[in-house]
C-alpha cells in the first residue's frame, strides 16, 4: 500500500539514485539543479533552505511516497498564486526499479487528494518535456489534461531543445 508523507532529509539517500544518467536527471529536474549527479547534501540544503525562507513559508511542500520497502516516489508541491488556489507539482519521480508498476499514478492520486481535500486548491498544474512520454501518459492517467499555450516553452538541455507541455487538473474534474 502506497502512502504519502512530508519529505525527510533521509529520503534523499534513495531519491538521488533514481536518475542513472544526466538525460533522465534533466527530464526529472529540468535546469533546477546546477549539476549532475545530485548529492544528498545538495538536495537537502535546497529543500530545507527553501522551507526556512520566511517568504516561502507555507508555500513549498516536498513529499515522499513510500511503501513497506521504503521510499518509492517523490514530488514537490508549491503554490503559484498569492490566494493559494493554484498548486504546481514538480520534481515528480518514481524509483527507477519500480517504473511501469503504477506507482507514479498512485502517488499522483495521493498528492491530488492532499491538494484538493487538505489544501483546498482549485487547480493543480505541472509541466513535462515532450521527450518524456512515460511521464506524460502517467499524468494523463492520473486525470491531468493538456493546456494549450499561447507560446511554446523550449529549454536547451543536454545539447538539445526540449519542449515543455503544460497539464492541469481542476477541482471540478478531480475524482476523490
Amino acid at each position: 500500500m502506497l502512502r504519502l508523507r512530508p519529505y525527510k532529509n533521509c529520503d534523499a539517500k534513495a531519491i538521488v539514485t533514481w536518475c542513472k544518467d544526466e538525460v533522465s536527471f534533466r527530464k526529472w529536474s529540468s535546469d533546477r539543479w546546477e549539476s549532475y549527479p545530485l548529492t544528498e547534501d545538495v538536495m537537502n540544503e535546497k529543500y530545507f533552505d527553501y522551507n526556512g525562507d520566511c517568504e516561502e513559508e507555507d508555500n513549498f511542500y516536498p513529499m515522499t511516497a513510500f511503501d513497506e520497502s521504503g521510499a518509492v516516489g517523490h514530488l514537490i508541491m508549491r503554490f503559484t498564486d498569492e490566494k493559494k488556489t493554484i498548486l504546481r507539482f514538480g520534481f515528480v519521480i518514481v524509483d527507477d526499479s519500480k517504473r511501469g508498476m503504477r506507482y507514479g499514478k498512485e502517488m499522483l492520486q495521493l498528492a491530488l487528494k492532499y491538494a484538493f481535500e487538505i489544501l483546498r486548491v482549485e487547480k493543480v498544474t505541472l509541466g513535462v518535456f515532450d521527450n518524456n512520454m512515460p511521464a506524460y501518459y502517467c499524468y494523463k492517467a492520473a486525470g491531468f489534461k493538456d493546456v494549450k499555450l499561447d507560446k511554446e516553452i523550449i529549454l536547451e538541455l543536454c545539447g538539445e531543445q526540449w519542449k515543455i507541455w503544460e497539464l492541469e487538473i481542476e477541482e471540478k474534474d478531480y475524482e476523490s
